[in-house]
């Protein structure tokens, strides 16, 4: 069975959110830690995902808030082959980040390549750390389908996200995009070995 990657945000997630619950009640979760939480890095962070992917072989991705963004992070690299799907939830604007928690991050620009695995956004109409807008804006960069869950704030413990059962029925999704595209790979690959 496919490791479950847990990859959380700025500050970690605590006790109670619902990424925790996903690693008591989710068979084969497992968090990608951090050694600096309040203080997140790129380069340090990516290390950390990266190391876990190949430790995994490959994996999903359950991401949340600044989590979501290092995980997009992963599109132009190699070892993004190694992620099978992503599920996203409420992806953070770096620059609104950055004003509400001012030396907090070195995480560079928002990035806009197209994500090479399939995901899944969950956003929100109210999340302080990324408006509507700009939340279409960058998904349609990303090439990610995107499902909007009304005021939910920042998907988090704060706007009442405990254990979210929610959240399991939409990592489906995810695990069927991902199942759909193996026949489409298998077929890509088959006509560049006759070409």
């Amino acid at each position: 069975m496919t490791k479950i990657l847990i990859v959380p945000g700025l500050f970690g997630s605590d006790e109670g959110h619902w990424q925790r619950y996903w690693l008591g009640d989710v068979p084969r979760s497992q968090l990608v830690e951090q050694d600096e939480w309040s203080h997140a890095r790129l380069d340090r962070w990516i290390e950390r995902l990266e190391h876990a992917l190949v430790e995994a072989g490959e994996a999903y991705i359950v991401a949340h808030s600044l989590g979501c963004i290092l995980t997009a992070r992963l599109a132009d690299r190699p070892l993004a082959r190694r992620v099978k799907g992503a599920l996203l939830v409420a992806p953070c604007d770096l620059p609104a980040t950055d004003r509400l928690h001012p030396g907090s991050l070195a995480f560079g620009p928002m990035p806009t390549n197209p994500l090479p695995f399939p995901s899944l956004t969950i956003g929100s109409l109210d999340d302080k750390y990324m408006s509507l807008d700009r939340l279409s804006f960058y998904t349609r960069l990303w090439k990610t389908e995107v499902r909007n869950i009304g005021l939910a704030g920042h998907i988090n413990i704060a706007s009442g996200f405990g254990r979210w059962t929610g959240s399991y029925t939409l990592f489906d999704v995810v695990r069927g995009k991902a199942k759909a595209k193996r026949p489409q790979m298998a077929a890509q690959a088959a006509s560049a070995a006759s070409a």
